[in-house]
Parts: C-alpha cells; structure tokens; sequence
C-alpha cells in the first residue's frame, strides 16, 4: 500500500508541476495574453483554506484515476492527456480546479496530509503475490 501511495503522490505532484494539462487536453479553452503572477503565500493559504471536504474527496478520486491511467503502457502518451483530463472531469472538478488544488498542496502541509489520507482511502490495495508452492520433497 506504501508504494502505490508514494506512486500516486508522485503523480499528484507531477501534475502539480505541469498545470498545462487543462490547457493541453481541451482545445476549446482560450489562449492567456499573460501568464498569471505567482500568488503569495497569503493568497495560495487563502486557496488551500478554500478546499472544501468533498474537492478533497473529488481529487483524491481523480488522481487515483489519472494514476492508473499514465500507468497503462497500453495507451498512447497523446492519449493520456486526453483521458487524465476526462478522469478528472469525471470526479467532478474542471482540470483547472484540480490543478489549483494540486498546486496548493504544494504550499499547504495540512492540505497535503488531508489529501494524502484520502488517496491513501482511495488508491486500491495492491495485489498480493500467490505464496510459492511448497518444494517437491
């Protein structure tokens, strides 16, 4: 379980770290003139204070979902995106918000443990390995 959390929270960070994936995987969404200014840290508090309970619930949804999907090698990279995105859609936030989240987390150690413990609830128990068979004596 351990490592599928470290897994997942490696996920959660990359996508902390890459917020281009709202703007990659929709093709309706309007061109910025200007990147935004790098919030201060009053307003990225203000931002994790504003994460209620069920976005919690909603992201850890999520990125167990965009997890096992950029672990499936069945899947084409330029597919992913699309299918990160449409996961995340589906847990109920708009990939803007969850990068907002994911981005606050960065900053917010008590939203980082709040989310950790709900991936932690989430991710699925890995699978156990069959006990070897006993040696033919």
């Amino acid at each position: 379980m351990r490592a599928t959390t470290l897994s997942i929270f490696a996920t959660a960070a990359a996508l902390a770290a890459t917020p281009a994936l709202a703007q990659e995987a929709t093709t309706t969404a309007p061109a910025q003139d200007a990147a935004p200014a790098a919030p201060s840290a009053g307003a990225t508090a203000q931002t994790s204070a504003t994460v209620s309970d069920a976005e919690v619930d909603q992201f850890a949804t999520a990125v167990v979902a965009v997890d096992k999907i950029n672990k499936d090698t069945t899947v084409a990279a330029d597919a992913k995106q699309t299918q990160m995105a449409s996961a995340v859609t589906a847990s109920g936030l708009t990939p803007e918000r969850f990068n907002s989240i994911a981005t606050a987390m960065n900053a917010d150690s008590a939203l980082q443990a709040k989310v950790g413990a709900a991936i932690q609830a989430k991710a699925p128990a890995p699978a156990t390995a069959a006990p070897a068979p006993a040696p033919a004596q």
